[in-house]
């Protein structure tokens, strides 16, 4: 299981939802082989996932571990109230991982908000822009400068937190012990990790843009790096 948090909708505002991708089969603990195909219930993940999810904030929160500004008291009011209400479960097959990864993809390593989608930004207010999907068409929200950086501030992990969370036998912890004994089950050869990708082709990749061309369409290269000089 491979999960990616996503905390923001097209107004800035908190809204927490979860991008998983599981594997479309298993390995099963008692045999040890793998099982080619398992069938998820929606309902049955409507039961549970709600549970589960309440279960662990309020064990963090009687260990304190939850952190938060809010009494412990007002804390377990709001897991009472969402508790009981209704949660929404979307089961979708993909394709392939690719179509999953490059949809998910996308809330990883960005800011909540496009620089084309801020239309203006005055002394006062920003404004900008979002696609309402009830309306089906663009609608605009003009907030005050200090409200637009609360609301982008919600979104920014904290130092060391990861986007992507992977469990199971795909775990930091499980893959170095089991990765080599899925491999031999499935019959397939472990690929060799492949090389990080530079800087600059990354960026060409996803916004169409050189940066290594200054201003006037030259190729800029490397020359000397200047060492910090001390305040004076």
């Amino acid at each position: 299981m491979v999960s990616i948090p996503h905390t923001f909708n097209g107004k800035l505002e908190f809204n927490s939802h979860v991008h998983t991708m599981v594997t479309a089969g298993g390995l099963c603990r008692l045999s040890g082989s793998w099982v080619p195909s398992i069938f998820h219930r929606r309902q049955r993940l409507l039961e549970s996932w709600p549970k589960a999810v309440i279960k662990l904030l309020r064990a963090a929160l009687r260990a304190d571990q939850l952190i938060s500004s809010m009494p412990s008291s007002q804390i377990e009011s709001i897991l009472q109230e969402q508790e009981i209400r209704w949660w929404s479960i979307k089961i979708q097959p993909f394709k392939s991982k690719e179509h999953f990864l490059r949809y998910a993809g996308r809330y990883l390593r960005r800011p909540p908000i496009a620089q084309r989608r801020i239309m203006q930004v005055g002394d006062q207010t920003v404004t900008f822009w979002y696609k309402d999907k009830k309306l089906g068409r663009q609608a605009y929200v003009r907030i005050s400068l200090e409200e637009f950086v609360e609301r982008w501030s919600r979104h920014i992990p904290d130092r060391y937190q990861h986007a992507v969370r992977s469990f199971g036998v795909f775990a930091p912890r499980a893959a170095g012990q089991s990765f080599d004994a899925i491999f031999v089950v499935l019959g397939q050869e472990r690929r060799p990790i492949p090389k990080p990708r530079r800087w600059a082709n990354s960026i060409m990749r996803d916004f169409r843009t050189d940066p290594l061309l200054d201003s006037k369409g030259k190729r800029m290269t490397w020359a000397r790096r200047i060492a910090p000089q001390p305040n004076r």
